[in-house]
C-alpha cells in the first residue's frame, strides 16, 4: 500500500484551520477552492466535485474536535482502497502544521493521488493563510 504523507506549515491559528477543515461540506469554499469546485453532503458521506470534472464519493469515518483530526475514505472509484486523514498542530504562536496522510491501493495510484495532494496543499496554503485587504474587509475571517 501505498502511504502520501504531507505536512503543510501554515501562518494561521491552529483554531481557525480546524474550524475550516472540519467544516466538510464546505471544502471547495474554505479549504481547497480552485481544487475542488463544489461539495455536498449525503448522509455520512460528501460527495466532491474536483475542477477537472471528476465526482468522488468520501465516506465521513472520523470527525474528531477534541483531537482536530479528520478521517475519510473515498469509495466507488478506482481504488481498492483511498483513505485520508487530516490532523491539525499547533506549531508556536498563530501558527499550524496540518498532516496530511493518504492511504492507496494499487500503487500505481499513488503518483496522480500525490499530484493531488500538492495541488490541494497549495491551495489551502492559499486559503488558509488569506490576508484581509482594504478592498476586502472579510478576507480571513471564517
Amino acid at each position: 500500500m501505498a502511504s502520501i504523507c504531507k505536512d503543510i506549515l501554515l501562518d494561521a491559528d491552529p483554531d481557525d484551520v480546524w474550524a475550516a477543515i472540519s467544516d466538510v461540506g464546505a471544502a471547495h469554499e474554505r479549504l481547497v477552492p480552485g481544487v475542488l469546485v463544489d461539495t455536498r453532503l449525503d448522509g455520512n458521506a460528501r460527495i466532491v466535485t474536483f475542477a477537472n470534472g471528476l465526482v468522488a464519493r468520501e465516506l465521513i469515518v472520523t470527525l474528531d474536535h477534541d483531537a482536530r483530526r479528520f478521517v475519510y475514505a473515498s469509495v466507488g472509484g478506482r481504488a481498492a482502497h483511498h483513505n485520508a486523514s487530516f490532523q491539525v498542530f499547533a506549531d508556536g504562536a498563530r501558527r499550524t502544521r496540518l498532516v496530511w496522510i493518504t492511504d492507496v491501493l494499487p500503487d500505481e495510484l499513488a503518483e496522480p493521488i500525490r499530484q493531488n495532494v500538492e495541488l490541494g496543499a497549495a491551495a489551502m496554503k492559499r486559503a488558509l493563510e488569506r490576508k484581509p485587504t482594504p478592498d476586502d474587509p472579510g478576507a480571513g475571517v471564517h
